[in-house]
C-alpha cells in the first residue's frame, strides 16, 4: 500500500449535473435510460452512412433551439459545444449556485473532449472543397466562426463566458479518457485552492463520416447493422466492436466548505483520481492490465480507501475483446479477491462510446448510483464471456446502497484514469 496522502487538502464535491445523452435529453432522462435497462443504439441518421462497414451509432434527440440555444449561437457552435453548453446550464441550474455565491474569478472550468469540432470542420471542408473536388480551397466561403473550430479551446471560452467564470480556464484532450481527466484536473484546481468552483465535464460528437470511416478502417466498431439496439455487448462472448456515440455532461464541482455554508445538496464527493500510461502501443493493450490497475490503486490510496470499500465498478466496458480482458485482469490484480464480489457494470452497453464525452457520463451515473442506491446493468449480456468471470450485473438494474463508487476509462495512446466518488456523509459516519 502507498503512503497515504495528507488529510489536510480541500474535499471536492458535486453540486450540480447537467447531461445530453441518447435516449433522452436531461440527466432525469438519462438516470430512467440507464436504470430500466433499455439501449439508445440505432441506425445512423445525421448522414448517409451506407458507404461505411458500421453503420450504427448512439445519437442524441437534440433539437437546440428547443434546448434554449439562440440563433446565433446555432450558427457559431459547433454540435459539441452546444451539447456543453446546454449540459452546463442544466448543471448550474441544479447546483442552485448564483453570481452572489461566488466571485468570478473563483469561478472555473476545465472540459474534456477527444474530437473537438470535428462536425462543424467537416461540414466546412465539404463546403469550401465542393465536396472533395478542390485541392486548393477559397477560405471566403467558410463561416464567419470557422476560426474557433479549430481551436479546441473556444468550447471551455463559450462556457466560461455564458456562466461568468474568470477563474482558471482548459480543455483536456487525452482521447477516451478526457472526459474523466478533465473532472480530475477540475478536481485538482479545487483542492489546491486556485477555484472554488469549476463547471467541469466532456463533451463530443463524433458521429460524423469522418469519425465512423477512422473507425472501420481499424475494425473498432461493431457491424452488427441489423441489430443496432443489441449492438453493444461489452463483456458477452459475441461482442464485435463498440458503438459510437455522442453526447455531453457537465459537472459542477465545489470546494465543500464553500457548498455547506450556502446549503447546496451534494450528489456525490471526488474522493481520489489519479491517471496512468502504458507507453506500450498507439491503440494496443497489456492482456495484464497493469497501468489500469495501478491507477486505481492511486486512486483509492488518494481516497484514503481499501479494495473492499468499493461498493460498485463503473467500467470501461467498451465492447472490444482487447479491452474487456484487459480491464478484467487489471479489476483482479487491483481488488483482488474483491472483485469477485463487487458488482461492475458497463453503460455503453445502452448510450454507446461517445469518446471524450463517456467520462463524465460515468461520473454522473456514479454519482446517481450513490444518490439513489442503484447500480446500472450491463445491457445485451446474454453469454458472458468465460475469460470475463466477474459480476458484470447483466440486464437488469440492481437496488443497492452505494457509499463508495470506483469509475475507470481507457484511451487510445495508452491512457489509463480512474475516479474514486463516495457519499459525502461517508466521512463524517466515520
Amino acid at each position: 500500500m502507498h503512503e497515504r496522502p495528507s488529510a489536510d487538502r480541500r474535499r471536492v464535491v458535486i453540486t450540480g449535473i447537467g447531461v445530453q445523452a441518447p435516449g433522452g435529453n436531461g440527466t432525469e432522462a438519462f438516470w430512467d435510460l440507464l436504470t430500466s435497462g433499455r439501449t439508445a443504439t440505432g441506425p445512423i441518421t445525421l448522414f448517409d452512412p451506407a458507404p461505411f462497414r458500421s453503420r450504427i451509432a448512439a445519437e442524441c434527440a437534440f433539437d437546440p433551439a428547443a434546448a434554449g440555444l439562440t440563433p446565433r449561437e446555432v450558427r457559431r457552435l459547433d454540435r459539441a459545444a452546444q451539447l456543453a453548453l446546454v449540459s452546463a446550464r442544466e448543471a448550474l441550474r441544479d447546483s442552485g449556485l448564483t453570481a452572489d455565491d461566488v466571485p468570478p474569478e473563483r469561478m472555473g472550468v476545465a472540459i474534456g473532449t477527444a474530437v473537438g469540432a470535428t462536425t462543424g470542420l467537416e461540414e466546412e471542408y465539404v463546403v469550401l472543397s465542393d465536396s472533395g473536388r478542390e485541392w486548393l480551397v477559397d477560405p471566403a466561403y467558410g463561416v464567419p466562426h470557422l476560426y474557433g473550430h479549430f481551436v479546441p479551446s473556444s468550447i471551455a471560452a463559450e462556457l466560461a463566458r455564458d456562466a461568468g467564470a474568470e477563474g482558471p480556464a482548459a480543455v483536456v484532450s487525452t482521447g477516451c479518457t478526457s472526459g474523466i481527466d478533465a473532472v480530475g484536473h477540475a478536481r485538482e484546481l479545487i483542492a489546491e485552492g486556485s477555484a472554488d468552483v469549476v463547471i467541469t465535464g466532456g463533451t463530443d460528437a463524433p458521429v460524423t463520416p469522418i469519425a465512423v470511416a477512422c473507425f472501420d478502417a481499424i475494425k473498432a466498431t461493431s457491424p452488427r447493422n441489423d441489430d443496432a439496439a443489441h449492438a453493444s455487448r461489452p463483456f458477452d462472448r459475441s461482442r464485435n466492436g463498440f458503438v459510437l456515440a455522442e453526447g455531453a455532461a457537465v459537472l459542477v464541482l465545489e470546494e465543500y466548505e464553500h457548498a455547506r455554508r450556502r446549503g447546496a445538496r451534494v450528489h456525490a464527493e471526488i474522493a481520489g483520481f489519479a491517471s496512468r500510461c502504458n507507453a506500450f502501443h498507439m491503440t494496443g493493450l497489456r492482456p495484464d492490465g497493469a497501468e489500469m490497475a495501478a491507477a486505481v490503486d492511486a486512486a483509492l490510496d488518494r481516497a484514503r480507501l481499501d479494495a473492499e470499500d468499493v461498493d460498485y465498478v463503473n467500467a470501461h466496458g467498451s465492447g472490444t475483446r482487447q479491452n474487456d480482458l484487459h480491464e478484467t485482469a487489471a479489476f483482479k490484480r487491483s481488488l483482488k479477491e474483491h472483485a469477485y464480489r463487487v458488482p461492475i457494470s458497463s453503460i455503453k452497453s445502452m448510450i454507446g462510446h461517445s469518446l471524450g464525452a463517456i467520462g463524465s457520463l460515468e461520473i454522473a451515473a456514479c454519482a446517481l448510483a450513490i444518490e439513489h442506491g442503484v447500480v446500472p446493468p450491463t445491457a445485451n449480456l446474454h453469454t458472458p464471456d468465460p475469460d470475463c468471470d466477474l459480476d458484470y450485473v447483466p440486464l437488469t438494474a440492481r437496488e443497492l446502497r452505494v457509499s463508495a463508487a470506483l469509475t475507470v476509462g481507457s484511451g487510445f495512446g495508452g491512457f489509463q484514469s480512474a475516479m474514486v466518488l463516495t457519499d459525502p456523509g461517508r466521512r463524517a459516519a466515520a
